[in-house]
């Protein structure tokens, strides 16, 4: 799985336009699905524009393996013969985890992640799974979901897992300016909450999320207020609990 995760974030290592949207839909049974969406395309054409053909397939080959349509890790890690692993718990977390790359006029675009229906006791196996492989989950996704009542704790509106991945994949030297790295990366991010059923009442607030529509709420990153010492934030409450019907 190293391979595949590392190949995932090949193109991060030097991104300076890169877009990260991610939705997490709340499923009415108590699960939910979430996708990460990353927006490359801008920085693949400037690189590709600049790589001479004779280092095209060596520099950029491996991208080109990956597939186009969902493929869970399980089925990538078997694929490659790496699949090390046999606890069926561990299995499990593998098949409900998809990725794929994402082309446009046959050219690199970008990637999307996906973890399909988790349960409160598939986000708890994730939590150990990804104690060795570290992924660009989106933290929302541990926020307290019961089926009608979604409890956030904006604490999660942060990047951790962005930054921890991007740590593991880069050389130490990098990583000790992380900070400027994200910064120097990312132009926008963001992530839409999604709801089977209406929402019936808001409690709380943030300058960051935004109810959209009578289903959904946004949440975009505001980069330099997030990695300010001092962030001035109008609201900024703990908490905030989103009812549906």
């Amino acid at each position: 799985m190293k391979k595949t995760i590392a190949l995932f974030f090949i193109s991060l290592f030097m991104l300076q336009s890169c877009s990260v949207n991610s939705e997490i839909i709340y499923h009415k049974d108590a699960a939910s699905t979430a996708v990460t969406d990353i927006d490359t395309k801008e920085f693949m054409a400037e690189m590709l524009a600049m790589t001479p053909d004779s280092l095209k397939q060596k520099e950029f080959g491996e991208l080109d393996k990956l597939p186009t349509t969902w493929t869970s890790i399980y089925e990538l890690e078997k694929q490659e013969g790496r699949l090390k692993t046999s606890n069926p718990d561990t299995i499990k977390i593998m098949k409900k985890i998809f990725m794929k790359s994402k082309k446009e006029n046959n050219k690199a675009a970008g990637f999307a992640f996906k973890m399909e229906h988790f349960t409160v006791e598939d986000y708890q196996a994730l939590k150990n799974f990804s104690k060795d492989e570290k992924m660009p989950l989106d933290q929302n996704i541990f926020n307290t979901w019961d089926g009608k009542t979604l409890t956030i704790n904006t604490e999660n509106f942060n990047l951790k897992n962005i930054e921890e991945t991007l740590r593991s994949k880069s050389p130490k030297e990098e990583t000790e300016k992380m900070e400027g790295m994200m910064m120097m990366f990312f132009k926008n991010i963001g992530t839409t909450l999604k709801f089977e059923n209406k929402i019936k009442s808001i409690t709380g607030k943030h300058d960051w999320l935004k109810q959209i529509d009578d289903y959904s709420v946004r949440i975009q990153y505001d980069l330099k207020t997030m990695y300010d010492k001092d962030p001035k934030l109008k609201n900024a409450d703990k908490k905030i609990v989103i009812v549906t019907e």
